[in-house]
């Protein structure tokens, strides 16, 4: 198999890290193994294997014709016979497939909301599933959203996976207490819902305990980024919250932090709850997209509805309370991650799923 991975862009995300992960797994599995960037490079491209061939698009308009040619050629001189479209980037796979109808089209849904859209909120989604031959989803709703809603027979789930990067250096030192940080790793975005774990943080009055809250992800320093700033700034939190932006050291710096969290409004599959599990972390999670089937509730960790603060605000004062439940909180995840979402497994579960296209 020649396996080509095809992602809008490398910014720091669920969607473009799996889209890097999967190219630097398949150079072992497969005879060509490749990713193509179409829009936008970002911190992810340093993450990317020597040995994966690369290509990045620069396209600048919906319909850049230049660079659906220039992918049509890289396909052809590589001989790719299945392309792997992940999230937005189904667009221009579906033009490639109209100007070399030969090659095998994949689309990988990552993104949970798409479960309250309708088809006419994607009617160009809908018209492209026409060329797909396969279609790949992380939960089990979008599954049936998928089978519902588009024209392509194979639909089939595949959960991800989370690896740490070995190659990066121990650059990002937390502040706050040893023991007492909680961390929420996810790129401040809306559906993200770090205001409900600021409000937490100030109502429970968790910096008079020592405790210090560490948002690491991308910055886009715009208006949610203004409202929580501006919140830190009047609840004069500013020596107890921190924002770190976007990093690539994670694994360095979750074995600094004492609870992980994740409050987001909508979810797919959260890579973060694996880094999180891998890190042996206990977790206060959102009960959204299939969070619940990674987080099992008082066994491996604490779920809460993002709607509801006062739930947040309960699971949080309970975790933070009781070491012995987080040691054991931290303990199960860990086993269930590594048991059921590893990247063996995963990739082996990958593979037999190319081998039916």
């Amino acid at each position: 198999m020649r396996i080509l991975q095809i992602i809008d862009s490398l910014e720091a995300g669920g969607a473009e890290r799996i889209a890097v992960s999967y190219a630097n797994a398949l150079i072992r599995h497969s005879e060509f193994s490749g990713l193509v960037v179409t829009r936008k490079e970002g911190p992810f491209v340093n993450q990317i294997d020597s040995s994966v061939s690369y290509l990045f698009l620069n396209k600048k308009k919906t319909l850049d014709f230049k660079a659906v040619f220039r992918l049509r050629n890289y396909v052809r001189l590589n001989k790719v016979t299945i392309v792997h479209a992940h999230g937005t980037s189904f667009f221009i796979a579906f033009l490639l497939k109209l100007i070399y109808p030969k090659v095998k089209i994949i689309w990988h849904e990552h993104y949970g909301g798409r479960i309250r859209e309708s088809i006419r909120d994607n009617f160009s989604l809908f018209f492209s599933s026409i060329f797909f031959s396969s279609v790949f989803v992380v939960n089990h709703q979008l599954e049936a959203w998928a089978k519902k809603n588009l024209l392509v027979k194979k639909v089939s789930y595949i959960p991800n996976f989370a690896t740490f990067e070995e190659n990066y250096p121990n650059t990002t030192f937390l502040k706050g207490n040893d023991e007492k940080r909680i961390v929420c790793l996810a790129n401040l975005k809306k559906p993200k819902n770090h205001l409900a774990i600021l409000i937490a943080f100030q109502e429970m009055k968790l910096n008079d305990l020592g405790w210090s809250l560490h948002l690491i992800g991308k910055d886009y320093k715009d208006g949610y980024s203004i409202q929580l700033k501006e919140f830190i700034n009047k609840n004069k939190l500013e020596n107890f919250v921190f924002i770190y932006g976007s990093k690539n050291d994670i694994k360095h710096i979750l074995s600094q932090i004492t609870i992980g969290i994740l409050a987001s409004t909508t979810e797919g599959f959260p890579v973060t709850l694996l880094e999180y599990g891998c890190a042996k972390l206990p977790v206060v999670s959102t009960n959204v997209g299939y969070c619940p089937l990674i987080i099992k509730d008082n066994l491996s960790g604490l779920l809460f509805d993002p709607l509801n603060q006062s739930q947040l605000q309960q699971q949080l004062h309970k975790m933070i309370s009781e070491k012995s439940l987080r040691d054991r909180f931290g303990m199960q995840l860990q086993e269930f991650v590594f048991n059921n979402y590893s990247k063996a497994k995963v990739v082996n579960l990958l593979l037999n799923k190319y081998k039916t296209i």
